[in-house]
């Protein structure tokens, strides 16, 4: 970490997450001067990137052989040395580790970003339990503001008990300029996917997770193929190749491995999403899906499962399900396809804006600057 850091930020990970995708964009449009960033575990894409840009990056590898005595002891001499300003902390083990070390080196404002939805905590190894319910009694002294993406995250979390009066919610941001309506991107893929120019395409975008219900996702998809066999559908994430036994086995049970493309992980998302016709998100739990937002900014209609804020994101633009009801999810995504293409254009029209006005990413990012520096108004005063 480089001397001198006004704000640095301590996440668990820096491989592809939502929360890294959030510290990225953060990163890039905060002031770079003074800025830090440590990854309790090892370095991954989103680190690289945000190294790249001049904000130096620290990986601890915690978890990589040894108790991480050393480590911890490291970044609590970096933090008495720098004596930052303020220490925002990313995820269940950031927010615990990160704001334990920060407290103990004497930093004063010390910032929790949850991320989980804060349900269906059951499907959570038993270990990230364990710490849901520690952060839940420390949040009453440990942070001075806790921040999180949702409205429900934020009502979840109070009712597993972390301090109500310090809850701030921001939503996530989406770079419209990045994410948008492409023709070219549409034809693209479809050449790519060796399918006809005019073929309807369902996407589903998300890592292989019991969280994310790709098994749910691929029944709603059986349902739509038997009564519009022309659709194709397409599936990005990472663990979603070939080489998933359980998702090529699912595949192959509902009869549809003719019309089901696996992507695995990719770098362009963007061209990927503006390629759809709708996008869906068939989730368990959800805070504030990132998919959602930017399928949304790219003028794609969604279909998604009323979990976390996802029904409030997409509001009148797209259809919204109960989670769990993939019979519900096929017939919403069937009804969209039914639609004329200007009415479903439309809609995804419609979809743009509601990012545009609500979640754009310039907006979202002054949000986050105008919280610091009221937590900085309040030191001064």
């Amino acid at each position: 970490m480089s001397t001198g850091s006004a704000l640095v930020h301590v996440i668990s990970s820096l491989g592809a997450g939502g929360a890294e995708a959030m510290l990225d964009k953060l990163t890039a449009r905060l002031p770079r001067e003074g800025a830090a960033v440590v990854c309790l575990t090892g370095d991954g894409p989103i680190g690289e990137r945000i190294a790249a840009r001049g904000v130096p990056v620290t990986s601890l590898r915690l978890g990589q052989g040894g108790l991480g005595l050393s480590a911890l002891l490291r970044l609590f001499r970096d933090l008495r040395r720098q004596r930052p300003r303020i220490v925002q902390t990313w995820l269940y083990h950031g927010d615990l580790i990160g704001g334990l070390v920060a407290r103990a080196a004497g930093v004063r404002h010390v910032v929790w970003n949850v991320r989980n939805s804060g349900a269906a905590l059951d499907r959570l190894p038993a270990r990230t339990r364990a710490i849901v319910h520690l952060n839940a009694w420390l949040s009453h002294w440990i942070p001075q503001r806790i921040l999180c993406c949702s409205e429900t995250a934020r009502r979840n979390h109070i009712a597993l008990g972390f301090a109500a009066d310090k809850f701030v919610v921001i939503p996530n941001g989406f770079d419209i300029d990045r994410f948008a309506p492409s023709a070219d991107a549409r034809a693209s893929v479809r050449r790519e996917l060796g399918v006809r120019e005019d073929c309807p395409l369902v996407g589903l975008v998300a890592r292989f997770d019991p969280q994310k219900n790709h098994r749910g996702f691929i029944a709603a998809a059986r349902d739509i193929h038997r009564l519009r066999p022309d659709v194709a559908f397409l599936l990005v994430g990472r663990g979603i190749d070939a080489a998933n036994k359980s998702l090529a086995g699912w595949i192959g049970e509902a009869g549809i491995a003719g019309c089901v493309h696996l992507l695995g992980q990719r770098t362009d998302i963007a061209r990927i999403t503006a390629a759809l016709d709708v996008a869906a998100n068939a989730s368990l739990a959800e805070s504030f899906p990132n998919t959602v937002g930017e399928a949304m900014a790219c003028g794609v209609p969604c279909v998604v499962t009323d979990v976390g804020d996802s029904a409030d994101i997409v509001g009148p633009t797209g259809r919204s399900v109960p989670a769990h009801d993939m019979t519900a999810l096929a017939q919403q995504v069937l009804e969209l396809l039914a639609l004329p293409v200007g009415e479903r254009e439309k809609l995804g029209q419609a979809a743009r804006r509601r990012v545009a006005e609500l979640y754009e990413i310039d907006s979202v990012v002054a949000r986050y600057r105008d919280f610091y520096a009221d937590l900085l108004r309040r030191e001064s005063r």
